[in-house]
């Protein structure tokens, strides 16, 4: 991987009937793959997070059903038992849409035959590409007219980059997107516990490409926007609904609310596909519980004394209120000022 750029990276690969992973769990210490060659390997990897982020679990979704396919037609599967497995795909990781958005762009063409439903699938992983270098275009023009600045310092909260996506990245892609017209004077990267996807990705990411950052605990977000360190915030998505309440990484609505304090922009980057009408606002959004040892234990090394019980909701909502505008390729909607999402979806 030495002298290639990060925004080149593809966290997922289709390799001759098997999805390749690159381990994100490893990262940044060991840069290794995990090969998918049946459901039960990759629907482990899925909720081990060994691939994260909601665009790329969309492509993952997709070339899951490909997989499905394949190790039904070796097993004997018959059709309901391969829709069975791809079911298991579907679901693995409830909050984030894009998962199971994934499986429905390419699960009706099942009876079409592999090539087809393949061809799909490469399909989602380059129109994401696509769509997040454009996202990351809206966002950073819109950000520059916002704020009037030239030079930017910016807060992220966990990892928006090309290993949250097929490549290049959502709210890292504008971070990219503004680097490279000479905006950015530094990043301050939430480390973003407990599984510091801000610490090992983001900050991984960032070295990289050579932007300028900064690695702070979490609980620093909230000073360091309100001294003033801070000219805006930007986090990705994981489910966005239609009045711009939105789900993400836990810790994100506490951005959102000192930025609201300080009156700084805070922006949510995702691709179209994120956005889920079917959800008039965030109340019904499900929030993933994850294991209470990723609280209580970092790294494997118990942290807490025993018998101690942890709670680890993977996400919180960020009411639309609080959002100064949501980006998507097809362009921005300020939530804040009473604007919803429907725009951004075509």
């Amino acid at each position: 991987m030495a002298g290639v750029k990060l925004s080149d990276i593809r966290p997922v690969v289709w390799d001759q009937e098997v999805i390749v992973l690159l381990d994100q769990t490893a990262l940044p210490l060991l840069e290794s793959e995990i090969r998918c060659t049946d459901i039960e390997v990759l629907v482990d990897a899925i909720e081990r997070l060994v691939v994260r982020g909601a665009p790329a679990l969309g492509v993952v979704g997709a070339y899951g059903v490909a997989l499905a396919m394949i190790e039904g037609k070796r097993k004997g599967w018959t059709a309901g038992q391969t829709h069975e497995q791809i079911l298991r795909v579907r679901n693995a990781r409830p909050t984030a849409v894009n998962l199971a958005w994934g499986v429905d762009q390419v699960v009706d063409h099942v009876s079409e035959g592999i090539e087809v439903v393949l061809e799909r699938a490469h399909q989602i992983a380059v129109d994401d590409e696509q769509a997040n270098r454009t996202l990351s275009q809206h966002g950073a023009d819109w950000i520059l007219k916002k704020t009037g600045k030239a030079k930017l310092r910016v807060l992220t909260h966990c990892n928006t980059g090309s290993l949250a996506t097929s490549t290049w990245g959502t709210a890292l892609g504008i971070i990219r997107e503004l680097h490279s017209r000479g905006a950015i004077e530094i990043v301050y990267a939430d480390e973003t516990r407990p599984l510091l996807q801000g610490a090992r990705l983001t900050a991984w990411e960032l070295h990289h490409d050579g932007i300028n950052y900064l690695v702070q605990a979490d609980g620093a977000a909230a000073s360091t926007i309100m001294r003033g360190l801070v000219d805006f915030a930007v986090i990705g998505a994981d489910r966005i609904a239609m009045n711009g309440d939105t789900a993400n990484k836990i810790g994100s609505l506490g951005v959102a609310l000192a930025c609201r304090e300080a009156g700084i922009p805070f922006m949510v980057a995702a691709p179209s596909s994120t956005v889920d009408l079917s959800y008039a606002n965030g109340d019904s959004i499900e929030i993933e519980l994850r294991s209470p040892e990723e609280v209580t234990n970092l790294h494997g090394v118990q942290i807490a004394p025993d018998l101690s019980k942890g709670f680890n909701p993977a996400f919180d909502v960020t009411p639309g209120k609080y959002i100064s505008a949501v980006v998507t390729e097809h362009g921005v909607a300020e939530t804040s000022a009473g604007e919803t999402v429907e725009k951004l979806v075509r």
